[in-house]
């Protein structure tokens, strides 16, 4: 990122892109980025990094850089080219939540995988973790639930409710090692 606070930085991307068009995705990325704040007792060095990767994981969405209607894919294009966004942020924007079974789903699978590349596992996991314990208003809630909203929202038969069916057993395994890592430095 360009500036000397990347975090601060991600904040107000996020917000210049979410906050007016679309204010709940902008309320769900306060509260992801408030669940990777409390993250820090297991991020360590990585715990900035992990927080504007959460602010900025639904960027994609925004309809000013939406271009394949994937928004992980547009998200990360649009943050490593436009705003130079560090390469381990945008590799977890790129990938959030499982984000490769949705782009199988799209038909975009080898695009976001020749782009983008992996980010470390515990990241990874992280950012699930974030994500999905957190409901479109920014409130917390467990995997399951968030889960079976998101299949009530787009409907089962859909893309995305088909992903995230397919995509719910890692899910919640990824919530339950970062909870397990949790418990162990409290």
């Amino acid at each position: 990122m360009t500036t000397t606070d990347p975090t601060r930085h991600a904040y107000g991307l996020a917000e210049a892109l979410l906050a007016e068009p679309l204010p709940r995705r902008w309320s769900h990325s306060l509260g992801v980025a408030g669940r990777a704040r409390s993250l820090a007792p297991i991020l360590g060095d990585d715990a900035a990094l992990m927080e504007a990767a959460a602010v900025l994981h639904d960027v994609g969405y925004s309809p000013r850089i939406a271009a394949t209607g994937f928004h992980p894919l547009d998200g990360a294009r649009f943050l490593r080219d436009q705003e130079c966004v560090d390469e381990r942020v945008v590799r977890l924007v790129a990938h959030h939540s499982c984000a490769l079974l949705e782009a199988e789903e799209r038909g975009l699978r080898h695009e976001l995988e020749s782009e983008f590349a992996l980010e470390e596992p515990s990241l990874v996991d992280a950012l699930v973790f974030c994500d999905m314990t957190t409901t479109p208003d920014g409130a917390h809630t467990t995997s399951e639930a968030r889960v079976s909203e998101i299949v009530g929202r787009y409907g089962p038969d859909t893309i995305v409710g088909r992903f995230i069916q397919r995509a719910a057993p890692e899910i919640h395994a990824a919530v339950h090692r970062v909870e397990e890592r949790l418990g162990q430095v409290v």
